[in-house]
């Protein structure tokens, strides 16, 4: 990533205006630019190439209607010559732009070779190349670790990536494995996970000053979902590889966070497990008591996110975090709601979700709150425990879920749920199908401007 973004103001003039811009900038071009442009027929919108009178390349105008949105130059790297670009545009314009030229180059490579741009972007310093690229790497681990297959990104392999992240930032990390899990009493990660044969366990990383402010994520790491017992039809399951994004989401965020030395005090839990169908696998009917302490009727053996971040959020609550934050693949409903490219969350703190919905108005990763409808809460009722996993009506299906994890929350805690696709369902600018981060730039640009740093 290092190799795409640079301080080097001596390659090729890269000029990115709006479209409102174009009139005034080609006013102030020579002749041989302007007949250029009108012998291709430029139509003020695009990409044009410009060569001075031997035919080399002398510059490249980019016109956008908006330079400021973060996805707006996403295809342009791999539409250019290689070589090194010096970048003309306005200056609050340039973080923007450089995100988008990076994360434009992004391709998913681990198992075929890909032809990747060889060109650079250089920028008025280094210190905005350090920190697009930081955000880059962080959006960019999100998406290899939602795209890699199932086979090769089970429960063990979270464990490993988690590791390495500690050891790359001096955290501490460790990790309860199979029946290791109902020693400590987590019962319902392991329930949903004692099928398979990769065993399922909870990750537990720290990193920061203990005197800091603590911040605790909380990642749904559902390796592969086949539904268990109640069984996923074909198209349902095809892509349940990124049923660990929220788990992905909550890797990249925490990189993202140390990688910037924010002053907090950082931990991050993911419960990791595979929900497949075996002779021991959790059926419908069966009755599962929680780390809280509530005993769960199990409607639906696909409604298993919520029992393996119950336990996960229970024991978030052990260190009284200022602020507690989960992602996860959830609902379907949230996609019927909201579509596939707009996360929704929910929040008991309702300063927090404005506050982050302006800092994802303001990076281009928008986020949309939704409402934790108390009454929904009846929907849980058991005949023989506590409470359902699910509701038996479909309606309302992702406030329900939010609803549920809320009985595992302590009403003093400041707590967000954000229920995102972690995938690209059509390829957009910058956005090639498959894995995506969605809402994690929004969080870190609130945390950063929280936490003063």
């Amino acid at each position: 990533m290092n190799q795409l973004l640079n301080a080097n103001n001596q390659g090729i003039p890269l000029s990115i205006l709006s479209t409102d811009n174009f009139d005034s900038w080609l006013s102030q071009q020579n002749e041989l630019v302007r007949t250029w442009l009108k012998q291709t027929q430029y139509k003020g919108c695009g990409l044009s190439l410009i060569p001075n009178h031997t035919g080399a390349l002398t510059q490249v105008v980019f016109i956008v209607e908006t330079p400021e949105h973060y996805f707006s130059c996403g295809e342009l790297a791999k539409q250019l010559p290689a070589g090194q670009y010096s970048l003309k545009a306005d200056t609050k314009h340039h973080e923007a732009i450089a995100f988008s030229w990076a994360i434009g180059c992004y391709q998913f490579d681990v198992y075929k070779t890909v032809e990747k741009p060889q060109v650079t972007l250089g920028l008025a310093s280094q210190t905005l190349a350090d920190k697009v690229l930081k955000q880059v790497e962080a959006t960019v681990l999100v998406r290899d670790l939602i795209n890699m297959p199932p086979a090769d990104m089970m429960p063990e392999h979270l464990a490993q990536t988690m590791s390495d992240l500690a050891e790359q930032y001096d955290a501490n990390m460790s990790q309860l494995v199979g029946d290791e899990l109902l020693e400590h009493n987590y019962p319902t990660i392991h329930a949903v996970g004692r099928a398979s044969c990769h065993k399922p366990r909870l990750l537990d990383l720290t990193w920061g000053d203990e005197k800091h402010p603590k911040v605790t994520l909380v990642g749904k790491g559902v390796c592969f979902d086949s539904g268990g017992l109640d069984l996923k039809p074909k198209v349902g399951m095809r892509n349940m590889k990124k049923d660990m994004g929220g788990a992905a989401h909550v890797i990249g965020l925490a990189q993202l966070i140390m990688t910037n030395n924010l002053p907090i005090r950082l931990r991050v839990l993911v419960p990791a497990v595979e929900n497949v169908v075996s002779s021991n696998a959790l059926r419908p009917g069966d009755v599962v008591k929680t780390r809280q302490g509530l005993t769960v009727e199990i409607d639906n053996t696909d409604a298993e996110g919520r029992l393996v971040l119950c336990d996960a959020l229970n024991e978030a609550q052990n260190d009284d975090p200022e602020l507690l934050i989960d992602f996860a693949t959830l609902t379907g409903a949230m996609r019927i709601a909201l579509g596939t490219e707009l996360p929704g969350f929910f929040s008991t703190n309702r300063k927090i979700a404005n506050d982050i919905i302006d800092a994802g108005e303001d990076v281009f990763d928008p986020v949309w709150q939704m409402p934790l409808y108390q009454p929904y809460k009846e929907l849980f009722k058991s005949e023989i425990a506590d409470m359902t996993n699910c509701p038996t009506v479909p309606q309302g299906a992702a406030i329900c879920a939010a609803l549920y994890l809320q009985y595992f929350v302590d009403e003093k805690t400041d707590w967000l749920h954000f229920d995102v696709m972690a995938w690209n369902n059509r390829k957009l600018s910058g956005r090639p199908l498959g894995g995506e981060a969605f809402g994690i730039r929004a969080v870190y640009t609130y945390l950063a401007s929280r936490f003063n740093a």
